[in-house]
Order: C-alpha cells, then sequence, then structure tokens
C-alpha cells in the first residue's frame, strides 16, 4: 500500500485531526472494555471521567484539562490503588495501573506524536488481555479491536478519507502482518517462562479442598464448563469417567478436608516436585518393581490418552482418569494419583494424560496413612456406628461386606434429590435413619463412615462424573454440574478401589449422565436463563450448538496447545527432517518474501511491466466488451465509447451502463488530468471497483446472453 506524501504528512507539534478524535473515541472503549471486570472503581470512574471529557473537547463544549488536574487524578489514583492492592492482587493493580496511564494520557493528548504514545499503550493493553481472554470468541473481539486502534494510526497520515476506507486501510494492514505473525508463531521455541506473572485475586470456580454436605449441591446449579477432553486411542463410556481431582481423608463430622501432609505438599510444589513414577516405567523396569513393592502388581496390558483442556478456575488442581500421569513440565503428579498444576489454572490450560484403569494404587498402605484413613469423631453417630459394627458381624471379610454396605442403599428406600432435608448434628445418623434422601456427597460420606467404623481405611474422592460428547470433534465437555463425590476403600492385595453409592440409588445418573437423572430446568438451567445449553432439548440447534463448540475447541488444542510436540510435527511435515540449518533457511526465505512484498505495498519497490498498468486494466474491459459484441472503434475515446455503450444499453443493461460510465470518468480523470494527490488516490480507489464489479457482471451467464443478444 503506497501512501502518497501529501498535506496531511503529521509533523510533530502538529493538532490532531477531527477524523482522529474520532477514531480515538471508539478505540477507548473498544480497548478499555475487556478489562471491565479487573477495574476497581476508582479506575472505573476515572476512565469514565476521562472519556466524557474527551467527548466534550470533541465537540467542542469544553476545553483540555489542565496539567494540574490531570496530575491530581494521577496522584489520587496511584494512591487508592497502593492501598488496595493487597485485596485485589498485585497483577490485578498493574492492570489498573496501565489502564489509568493510558486514560490520563488520553484526556491530555495535545499533538500526534501524544496520538502514537496512546495507540502503542492501546497495543500493549490488547496483548495483556490475551492472559484472561483466550477463547475464539474473545481473540476475534480483540482483532476487532487490534484493527479499530490501528486506524487511528491510518488517520494521522490520510485525515481526510471516509470511514470506510480508513477501516479498510487498517484492515489491510493488518492482513499484511499475518504471514510474519504465523511464521514467528510456527518457527519460534516454546520455551518455559523465565519469570512468574505473579497470580490474580480472581474468585475460585469449581471444587474446593474441602467439602461439606450441601457444597456439590451448589456446583450442580452451574453450567459453567469446567473442562474438555479428547481421547486419541480409545473413547471410554459415561461410566467409565470418574475424573479425580481431589481426595479428602480428614473428617471433623461436618467437613472433609485434605491431609495436612498432602496440602504442604501442594505449596512446596515448585521447589520440591513430588517424583511418582509413571505405571508404564514401573512395568518395564523390573528393578523399580522390587524397590517399589507397593506397584508390583501394575496391570499395564491397556491405557487410554487422552489431552484435557482445563478452563480457567484459579485453582491449581486438574482432572485425570484413575492413575492418571502427565509428563507435561507443568504438570505434577502427586502420590495420591492425583495431577496438580504448577501454578494456579487462571487461564486455559492445555496438558496431555495417560491413565491406566485397571493399575492398582498403594498397594502397600503405612501406619501412618491406615491411622489417618480409620479416623472418626468420638461420640458421633452412634446408630451408624451399631449398623457398621452389624455389617462386620454379618461379613468378616472386607470385601463382601463393603458390598453389603453398597447393596442397603438399594434395598432400603433411599432417594436421590438435589434438594435433600436439612440434616442436624449427627449428619450420618440422620441421613440414613431418618430422611434417607439426599445427593452424592451424602451417600458416599456414610460409606465411608460405616467403612471405617467396621475397620477398613476409606476416604473421600471428588471431581466430576461423566461427560457431554460431542460428536463433530469427538471430545467430551465437563461441566460443573457433573461435579461429584465417591469413596476410595483399601482393600489388602487391590490397593484403594472405587466403590460409588449413587450407582446403587441413581444408575441412570452413572450410566447415562445428569440429565438421565435429573430435568436440566429444575437443576443446573434454573439460573442460567440465557446458557447455550438449553438447545440440548432442540436437536437442530444442539447440533449448531455443538459445531460452534466444536470450532473453540480446535481453536484450543491446535493454538493454545501448541507444545514443542505439535510444533516439531508441524515442521517435519514441512521440512522433513528438523535441523537448526533448516529453520534458520526456511525462515530467512519467508522473511525475505514478506518484506518484498511489503516493500512492494509500500511503493518502496517497482517491477517494470508493460505498459501503462491503468491503461492495461482499461484495454483488458475493453476486450472483454468486445467478445460480447460491443466493440470500440481506434479512432473512439473513451468518452465517445461510452457514451455509445450508454446509447445503445441504457434500457435492457442500465447497470452495465452506470459502471461503463463511471470507470471512464475516472480512467480520464487519472490520464488526462493534473490531479492532487487525496483526489488521484480517490479516482484510482473508484476506477479499480468499477473494474473489479464489470469483470463480475460480465462473467454471469444471463447478462453474457443478454449482451449476445442486443
Amino acid at each position: 500500500m503506497k501512501l502518497l506524501a501529501s498535506s496531511t504528512t503529521p509533523q510533530i507539534g502538529e493538532n490532531i485531526g477531527r477524523h482522529t478524535l474520532f477514531w480515538l473515541l471508539i478505540t477507548n472503549i473498544a480497548v478499555l472494555s475487556p478489562l471491565f471486570d479487573k477495574t476497581t472503581p476508582w479506575t472505573l470512574g476515572i476512565c469514565a471521567i476521562c472519556l466524557l471529557w474527551r467527548i466534550g473537547i470533541y465537540v467542542g463544549k469544553v476545553a483540555k484539562p489542565p496539567r494540574f488536574l490531570v496530575t491530581s487524578l494521577a496522584i489520587g489514583a496511584t494512591t487508592t490503588l497502593a492501598l488496595v492492592s493487597k485485596q485485589i492482587g498485585l497483577l490485578n493493580a498493574l492492570v489498573n495501573l496501565l489502564l489509568l496511564g493510558y486514560a490520563l494520557k488520553y484526556i491530555e493528548m495535545r499533538n500526534q506524536r501524544d496520538v502514537r504514545v496512546v495507540v502503542l499503550a492501546g497495543y500493549f493493553i490488547i496483548a495483556l488481555t490475551f492472559i484472561d481472554h483466550q477463547s475464539l470468541l474473545s481473540t476475534l473481539l480483540l482483532l476487532v479491536v487490534t484493527l479499530i486502534n490501528t486506524c487511528v494510526l491510518v488517520t494521522l497520515y490520510q485525515d481526510k478519507h471516509s470511514f470506510k476506507h480508513t477501516a479498510w486501510l487498517g484492515g489491510k494492514f493488518l492482513l499484511q502482518s499475518v504471514p510474519l505473525a504465523l511464521l514467528l508463531f510456527l518457527v519460534l521455541p516454546r520455551f518455559t517462562p523465565l519469570w512468574l506473572v505473579p497470580n490474580m485475586k480472581e474468585a475460585q470456580t469449581g471444587l474446593s479442598d474441602n467439602l461439606a454436605i450441601g457444597d456439590i449441591g451448589k456446583l450442580t446449579r452451574s453450567t459453567e464448563l469446567a473442562f474438555r477432553a479428547g481421547f486419541s486411542n480409545a473413547t471410554p463410556t459415561n461410566a467409565e469417567l470418574y475424573w479425580r481431582a481431589l481426595v479428602m481423608e480428614n473428617y471433623d463430622g461436618v467437613t472433609w478436608r485434605q491431609d495436612a501432609e498432602i496440602k504442604k505438599l501442594q505449596k512446596e510444589v515448585l521447589q520440591f516436585p513430588p517424583s511418582r513414577p509413571s505405571p508404564a516405567l514401573m512395568i518395564n523396569n523390573p528393578t523399580l518393581i522390587s524397590s517399589k513393592p507397593q506397584n508390583a502388581a501394575q496391570d499395564n496390558s491397556h491405557s487410554i490418552r487422552y489431552q484435557v483442556i482445563a478452563e480457567p478456575s484459579h485453582q491449581p488442581w486438574l482432572f485425570g482418569l484413575d492413575v492418571a500421569y502427565s509428563q507435561d513440565d507443568n504438570v505434577a503428579n502427586l502420590p495420591d494419583y492425583r495431577l496438580l498444576a504448577l501454578r494456579n489454572v487462571d487461564q486455559r490450560m492445555s496438558y496431555q494424560v495417560e491413565s491406566w484403569p485397571k493399575a492398582k494404587m498403594d498397594l502397600m498402605l503405612s501406619a501412618q496413612q491406615r491411622q489417618i484413613n480409620l479416623e472418626l469423631p468420638s461420640n458421633s453417630n452412634p446408630r451408624t456406628w451399631a449398623l457398621a459394627a452389624q455389617f462386620k458381624m454379618q461379613h468378616p471379610e472386607p470385601k463382601p461386606r463393603l458390598w453389603a454396605m453398597m447393596r442397603h442403599f438399594n434395598s432400603e428406600p433411599f432417594f436421590y434429590t438435589l434438594t435433600p432435608p436439612p440434616l442436624g448434628p449427627q449428619q450420618v445418623d440422620d441421613f440414613l435413619f431418618e430422611n434417607k434422601a439426599g445427593f452424592c456427597v451424602h451417600y458416599a460420606a456414610a460409606f465411608i463412615f460405616m467403612a471405617r467404623a467396621s475397620g477398613l481405611p476409606a476416604r473421600m474422592v471428588t471431581g466430576y462424573q461423566g461427560g457431554e460428547f460431542n460428536p463433530q470433534a469427538g471430545y467430551y465437555s465437563i461441566y460443573q454440574y457433573m461435579a461429584h463425590a465417591w469413596a476410595e476403600v483399601w482393600l489388602e492385595g487391590e490397593g484403594w478401589v472405587r466403590f460409588d453409592p449413587t450407582a446403587m440409588v441413581a444408575p441412570e445418573r452413572i450410566e447415562q449422565g445428569f440429565d438421565a437423572q435429573f430435568d436440566p430446568e429444575q437443576s443446573y438451567l434454573q439460573a442460567s436463563p440465557f446458557s447455550s445449553l438449553r438447545f440440548k432439548s432442540m436437536p437442530w440447534l444442539n447440533e449448531l450448538r455443538q459445531r460452534f463448540a466444536s470450532i473453540d475447541y480446535y481453536w484450543s488444542v491446535w493454538v493454545l496447545g501448541f507444545n514443542q510436540d505439535k510444533q516439531k510435527q508441524v515442521l517435519s511435515g514441512i521440512l522433513g527432517k528438523v535441523t537448526n540449518t533448516k529453520i534458520a533457511l526456511f525462515m530467512g526465505l519467508c522473511i525475505s518474501l514478506i518484506v518484498l512484498y511489503i516493500a512492494y505495498s509500500a511503493g518502496l519497490l517497482h517491477f517494470n511491466t508493460k505498459g501503462d498498468p491503468i491503461r492495461n486494466r482499461y484495454q483488458l474491459v475493453c476486450n472483454r466488451l468486445a467478445r460480447h459484441g460491443i466493440k470500440r472503434n481506434d479512432s473512439d475515446g473513451p468518452n465517445q465509447f461510452s457514451q455509445q455503450i450508454i446509447k445503445q444499453y441504457q434500457h435492457s443493461a442500465p447497470k452495465l451502463c452506470a459502471l461503463v460510465q463511471t470507470m471512464t470518468q475516472s480512467y480520464v480523470a487519472l490520464k488526462y488530468q493534473a490531479l492532487p494527490a487525496e483526489d488521484y488516490q480517490r479516482h484510482l480507489s473508484e476506477f479499480k471497483m468499477a473494474v473489479k464489479q464489470l469483470n463480475r457482471y460480465l462473467f454471469n451467464a444471463k447478462v453474457r446472453a443478454k449482451l449476445n443478444l442486443a
């Protein structure tokens, strides 16, 4: 794109044109809007004052603010941020500081150099927004914001063009930057960050590391997406999808909590990452098996591999099936067979997992672990203690005893509901003998209490059960309303074994999913009137919803999840064997082509062509018209030829006449008139547009038939 020098070329100290001011008003709103949820009331108020003042300047109602006022606002806002930084978090405080600087610079702009500073700050804020907004829809919206910000720069050099032309030119500049962006995305190494971004003080979502009876019931009313999982070698059934997230072993009669040792390990995971070996390694290395007898009987004959894309929860726990192991650098494999992120999941996170459904967990149990998982609060739930003793007397062997407990929930009139009646101080007694109505946590807690009371180590596991399968892309979506709790009991020779009493009371919930047991309108859709999950009951809308979800899933897999392995895979497809020399040559070739194209577009590079390009385009149109019987004599000038066409086709083809007239007027002006730079560019754009529309018009079969018959 060649920008001709003209009177509009900016100089330092020039005033800001009204066209630029208009685009700045749009840009200010567009840049700040995506970070609205990160702003404090003070920041929001000052940004609003700055915007309203700029609108007043634009319409000519107020003058530019004095410098002391801008300085006072800056000092007051900075002081306020310093006071509240602990409450909102360091990163949020820095974001607010940047937004304040942007708004205050925006209000005190006095020349075009200041405009450039505001635009550059806008680009930085847009890049910062990507930290917390990484979905495909958010990316498209931020691209629009980037286009608007670019248009401000365009107006500095071409101030008198129309709104449409400015937007078109800004879009063209962005498109010219795409090849270089794709090249850098493809080739640059994926290094681990050399610094750690401070955590945002955000409300945590999803599961918590302590669990009371009613907590999961709150999650079952949420339509938020928790994570998605795509399987590469096998797709489990819904009943096999037990996504482990947290293991809780301490119980005080009301609340389940993680053990203190595990919580300490989680806090120190960055300094002292745990070294739980992969089940595959344990099987393939006999030395490790002999040194780790608790894993000696692992069954590695069948494993499943999948990729998980976790949504931001601002918590570190991740999700895996059964005995899960991840080799990703940002994932820790904890000794209780859970996966943990090294940092809180503050943005979408993709990681690869391999699980062994038949592998055993902890064939040997230490005395400390046994004691922790047998502890029960004293003087609590006496009737449950008596029931557990009865089961132990009738079934001395652990496994028959546990299945007798499971059958108890099926033989008695228990009811599975999301709205159970309240419980008294003796929660388990009230549930087992009085109410007999509850959801997963009630059943799991009662089962674990009976198992411990009968002498069997048991613990609570929370996570998610099931998933919504998307046939368009072949992956599962797991939502917050699928949160679930179940029990794990330690058995001699088998390790920790999963028992889910919910399957005895509401088997449809496990085998077919949450919707098979509960009405969506009375559960997770009740508080979400605008959720897209409402389209589930309408087949064609549900298919459309899943198609859009598939696009976003592929975006997460191939763009957000573009790690070193995928990079090597793509480069191998392009270069064959990947070497540093090939990568350097590939980058050099691509950058050279990009630079040549940009130089040509900017008018810095010219290629010798035969004849005048404008005349050549005009002649090509004349030749095409001649093929349809509209011939131009050698003695006819452009205006004479145009009048001939208008006279002959003004009734049968009025659109043809209008396009020919527009093309001819622009052609004559470009070839035979001394035009200022702006008029020349305008006529050139009109000429190119008319030629393009004429070619499209003559390509139509009906038009060709009409012209040939004339």
